[in-house]
């Protein structure tokens, strides 16, 4: 007899089994998240014969595991062929059955950490709760400082006194070599960083971070790479904004090139961010400080149009939602990237970078050409330091030349 389950899915026959009464709510949960008829169809065919054959095996319900999941594939790739998303559609399901409370949390032992992970992992603590800096700068300086101290103590106790301002410097010089120049300089921030700490905590005398090598590169090396005026324009015509997809493509674009933001500032966006009645958005930038910014009239315009006519139905509280199941927020900043590279790829244009950050360096430009200030483009762009600002200082050539001298004895 033929089961229907959840107005979708039609079985030749009714699932049976510990999971059996639970598949049609599974199904449900996989249609909110943005899962396709097809792939729930499979999803369903999978919870199915997972269930009966957790049955013949007499598994009660709140012992199945990822652990059954898996010895479940592996005796059904004895009898067909298995296909790509089957293992991710199984976990789904027993991540479902736990969230219902319906199966045990897996008891997961973790692995015991080496004395110089267990050191790096608290000054990774100390960075998140006394320094509060951005999730993105720990994971960054975390590989650094757990090669350092393993490289110094290998698996044995770590004992930061007996460091010395030689073990910084062959690190360094060991390490910087290997690395892009804006990795080793990196390196040797977080180097600087995890020193100042080890002093600050009394087990560290002297300031070894002033032994840290300074990596060589040239103050001020080159021009930022921005994309031009009219390759913005071309971008943003090129966006299809008859679709969904184009709609939120074209919001996040122009906030890029409008507002200058960085693109962990816009996968992080939410809804509760923005004060439609004021006219501005609030932005997480680094060190999780909060800057209101006027939204200008046409950005929101975007905004709201993805809001309203494109924007999937979802619990998340994020203002840009993935266009693929299962609908959530970006995980990071490589999501809007991304966007970024196929927009630039499907228009053809060739633009300095394939990155979003070539937006901001956009926005610094014309402002500086328009007669801005350095101060206030460091202001525009939320920048901690003026120095970071002088860079544009070289950027204006046609200004720049308005100021030379003539050669002495003229022209020959």
């Amino acid at each position: 007899m033929k089961c229907v389950i959840n107005n979708e899915v039609v079985l030749s026959r009714g699932p049976d089994g510990p999971v059996a009464a639970h598949i049609g709510a599974f199904a449900r949960s996989q249609s909110t998240q943005g899962y396709s008829r097809f792939s729930i169809h499979r999803q369903v065919l999978l919870a199915a014969g997972f269930s009966h054959w957790l049955k013949q095996r007499g598994v009660a319900l709140p012992h199945v595991s990822c652990d059954h999941s898996s010895r479940y594939l592996r005796d059904r790739a004895r009898r067909v062929r298995l296909g790509q998303g089957d293992a991710a559609a199984l976990r789904h399901l027993v991540d479902f059955l736990r969230r219902e409370g319906v199966t045990a949390a897996e008891k997961i032992t973790p692995r015991r950490m080496t004395p110089a992970e267990r050191c790096a992992h608290e000054y990774g603590q100390h960075l998140r709760d006394a320094c509060a800096l951005a999730r993105a700068t720990i994971i960054n300086y975390m590989p650094f400082i757990r090669g350092f101290l393993t490289d110094r103590f290998g698996d044995g106790p770590v004992r930061l006194a007996r460091l010395n301002a030689d073990d910084v410097v062959r690190f360094v010089q060991r390490q910087a070599p290997q690395l892009h120049l804006k990795r080793a300089k990196l390196l040797t921030s977080a180097l600087r960083s995890f020193l100042r700490y080890a002093r600050y905590r009394g087990a560290v005398v002297r300031d070894l971070a002033a032994a840290v090598p300074i990596v060589a590169n040239w103050s001020m090396p080159s021009i930022p790479r921005a994309i031009g005026a009219e390759q913005v324009r071309r971008l943003l015509t090129s966006i299809d904004r008859h679709t969904a997809i184009g709609r939120r493509d074209y919001a996040i674009v122009l906030l890029l090139a409008r507002q200058g933001l960085r693109s962990g500032e816009v996968a992080f966006l939410e809804l509760e961010d923005i004060n439609w009645d004021a006219g501005q958005v609030s932005v997480r930038g680094k060190r999780g400080h909060r800057t209101a910014l006027p939204l200008p009239a046409d950005v929101g315009a975007a905004i709201a149009a993805y809001l309203r006519h494109g924007r999937p139905r979802s619990t998340s509280r994020r203002v840009f939602l993935r266009s693929k199941a299962p609908i959530r927020g970006f995980l990071g900043q490589c999501g809007v990237g991304s966007i970024v590279r196929h927009a630039l790829q499907r228009a053809g244009i060739q633009a300095p970078t394939k990155g979003a950050h070539q937006f901001r360096h956009a926005l610094a430009t014309q402002m500086l050409r328009h007669g801005a200030s350095l101060t206030e483009i460091g202001d525009a762009l939320r920048h901690r330091s003026p120095q970071t600002t002088t860079i544009y200082a070289k950027v204006d050539l046609k200004a720049l030349r308005t100021l030379a001298l003539p050669w002495p004895g003229g022209v020959r």
